[in-house]
């Protein structure tokens, strides 16, 4: 990587005159840098150098290249601040301290098994909060810092394989989304692959093996697709540009996991290489829609016309899919030179260098309207965790697009419901929200809306405010940090005694439900608070929700139940204790009569003849043992894949296709139904005893939930075995 690359592709777009600021801050960076090495033993010059050829190659100013140059001086030459602006002025400098106060920001990954971590977290989410919160005082901040994580991911082999994992971890959490949202696809899809390639290596050469062989045989078909169409093309006497696009490793793999959901093979993806069309202006492309129309035909609900309708990042073009030749599917996609230039360098096709201005054009304040929204959304949100949330599920998810009954367009994440878009509108009509009608149809609230879907919600003037049911993640009501925030704001208006209430009647339903038996202290602290009355205050409030409950204790360190053991009569006391699942001396099997699932507090008892039988600790066979000495500690030790069988009852009133429904709800849990009992009462209702095998608590409780939530149902809870 030479400092001459950076120069020859800058003077493609850039007046030799400006690239003074360049020079010098080459000659002021390898000065800094002198004698230093990177973990790979190259020239540490060599990464900002390589920084700022990527950014030469989305056509910045020369501020924002020189910056990149410098960009780690300060850090890790001890070079103030201040002497970057005496010597490079107030824009470079203000760029490279922007850049310098972001490279601290680490592994934003959540680890819940760890709560060691949870202080560094909270500084990860500030660090990131920092981050776009710059972005939105200047997007050149934030372009240099991709080209950055760009190039240390190019070279991130130099690293241990656990720093390797967690930068690539970040990558695709963060920096890949991020540069999606500011539609620099180039750059999005060659940090995915090489995060992909860390974070599943196994994965990445089989799919890499896989395209590789379809590829071959591919590019010969596009070949003859290309010419057949060009020429269909010259007789329209449309002047366009064709080629091949082929799709990178990452979108194939998740095509690939999404085909295998629904039982469909790798075989069945038809889009590893699509077609690209390049024409001059607007209408051209809506003609040379027409010609591909003509000359193979369209697949039915595969077409997307992101002209009239684009994406928030502002992506532009027509999408179709057409029975093409040998009667193969194949994506064809067009669009004009401007948009393309747009769909690779996303926002930065708006901030080029342009002589005489060193200002974006009209078009960039459209596509940073979200981060004007973003900063009035930090200033609700309490915690810096709960904001990174929001970053997370509101603005990197992939969008929906839905109407207004008055033709008004309105963007969401993909997944969000009616509630969300009442939410969006106004925060007092999400309050009074008592229904929703989709495409003039009444659906339940937590409805997953769809492109194109219309929108009207129904609120009576006075409304009684929102449900806590809203804020359970497992009822799936609202998917937006935003919707879920104002929510919480609500229930923090209301009087403490009336949350602490609500609060402990939630507390003590989950635990009723569940047949779990812990101290609420006990549940308190693995929330990290002091005072039991606080935390059932943050459960009245929708901060700490029922379901999270069962995820932290069984995700909490496994503390073995400490009971006295008694020494065997004529021998000495067991070693230590007995592992479940066979891992240990003893054989060891799970109690029928209270049936343990992993996030119980467990008890092992030895038998006489059948090893170890492991049980609840508030089971009443083993409460009060007559022979103390049989029982031993035991701890959960679990395997891939592994399933447990638990007991449910469910009571409702009775109606056809109850057993359905509810069938349904396990199925779309993916858990297996081993038995069911169904019996009708006399009052009309009926009672349906399950036995279901789950992989915990965290699964029990997400189902027990689910199945709450069913039209009729009364009661839902956990048997003994």
């Amino acid at each position: 990587m030479s400092f001459e690359q950076v120069r020859s592709r800058a003077l493609q777009y850039l007046p030799a005159e400006s690239l003074g600021v360049i020079d010098d801050a080459y000659q002021f960076a390898a000065i800094a840098h002198d004698g230093q090495r990177r973990k790979s033993g190259e020239p540490y010059l060599e990464h900002p150098v390589a920084a700022a050829l990527i950014l030469t190659d989305l056509h910045l100013d020369p501020s924002a290249i020189a910056a990149a140059i410098l960009h780690d001086v300060p850090e890790d030459c001890g070079v103030p601040i201040g002497e970057i602006e005496k010597r490079f002025g107030p824009e470079v400098a203000s760029l490279v301290d922007g850049v310098t106060k972001l490279s601290k920001v680490t592994s934003l990954a959540h680890d819940g098994r760890n709560p060691a971590k949870a202080g560094e977290e909270v500084v990860q989410a500030e660090n990131l909060r920092k981050m776009l919160i710059a972005m939105a005082e200047d997007i050149r901040v934030v372009l240099i810092k991709l080209a950055d994580r760009l190039h240390n991911m190019r070279t991130l082999s130099a690293l241990p394989p656990e720093r390797q994992r967690a930068i690539a971890q970040e990558t695709m959490e963060i920096f890949a989304p991020l540069a999606g949202r500011l539609g620099i696809y180039q750059i999005k899809s060659e940090l995915e692959d090489l995060a992909f390639s860390y974070l599943e290596p196994e994965n990445y050469r089989e799919i890499a093996q896989l395209v590789a062989k379809r590829r071959a045989a591919g590019e010969q078909y596009i070949s003859r697709v290309i010419q057949k169409l060009r020429r269909a093309l010259e007789e329209a006497t449309i002047k366009a540009e064709v080629s091949g696009r082929p799709k990178h490793l990452y979108s194939v793999y998740r095509k690939m996991r999404a085909y295998e959901a629904i039982g469909r093979q790798f075989d069945d993806i038809h889009d590893l290489l699509a077609v690209r069309v390049l024409v001059d202006t607007v209408p051209d492309c809506y003609h040379a829609l027409g010609v591909v129309h003509t000359l193979w035909h369209p697949v039915p609900g595969q077409f997307d016309d992101y002209i009239a309708n684009p994406k928030q990042s502002m992506y532009q073009s027509l999408h179709t899919t057409v029975i093409a030749e040998e009667g193969r599917p194949l994506e064809i996609q067009i669009r004009t030179h401007e948009m393309h230039r747009v769909a690779e360098y996303g926002i930065a096709a708006h901030w080029r260098y342009k002589e005489g201005s060193r200002k974006p054009d009209i078009k960039f304040e459209e596509r940073v309207a979200w981060l004007r929204q973003l900063l009035e959304w930090q200033k609700e949100v309490r915690g810096a965790q709960e904001f990174v949330d929001s970053v997370k599920t509101d603005l990197f998810r992939d969008q929906v697009f839905v109407y207004t009954p008055r033709g008004e367009i309105k963007d969401l994440p993909a997944g969000a419901t009616p509630l969300d878009f009442a939410y969006r509108i106004h925060t007092d009509l999400g309050h009074r929200c008592v229904g929703a009608k989709v495409n003039g149809r009444l659906v339940p609230l937590n409805t997953p809306l769809k492109n194109g879907d219309i929108v009207e919600i129904i609120a009576p003037k006075s409304g009684r405010g929102p449900s806590r049911d809203w804020l359970n993640p497992n009822l799936g009501y609202v998917k937006t940090s935003h919707a879920r925030e104002k929510i919480r704001q609500w229930f923090r208006r209301q009087e403490r005694a009336d949350n602490l209430e609500r609060g402990r009647e939630l507390l003590e339903k989950e635990l009723k439900r569940l047949a779990l038996h812990k101290p609420l202290d006990e549940i308190a602290k693995l929330f990290k608070y002091d005072k039991v009355d606080d935390f059932l205050v943050a459960i009245g409030i929708g901060e700490v929700n029922p379901g999270q409950i069962a995820v932290k204790i069984a995700t909490a360190e496994p503390r073995p139940m400490t009971l006295p053991v008694s020494p065997k009569r004529g021998g000495a006391a067991p070693s230590g204790g007995v592992a479940v699942l066979g891992v240990g001396d003893l054989v060891t099997t799970l109690a029928r009569c209270c049936s343990p699932v992993p996030g119980d507090v467990i008890v092992g008892y030895i038998t006489r003849f059948r090893g170890v039988t492991v049980h609840r600790a508030d089971c009443p066979n083993v409460r009060n043992p007559a022979e103390p000495e049989r029982i031993v500690r035991v701890d959960w030790m679990l395997g891939k894949d592994q399933v447990f069988p638990v007991r449910v009852r469910v009571d409702a009133w009775d109606r056809v296709g109850l057993l359905s429904d509810v069938t349904a709800v396990i199925a779309g849990e993916a858990i297996n139904m081993s038995a069911v009992h169904t019996e009708s009462s006399p009052d009309g209702t009926a009672t349906i005893s399950m036995k279901l095998e789950t992989s915990g608590i965290e699964q029990l409780s997400r189902v027990l939930g689910k199945l709450e939530a069913i039209k009729g149902v009364l009661t839902v809870s956990r048997e003994a075995g």
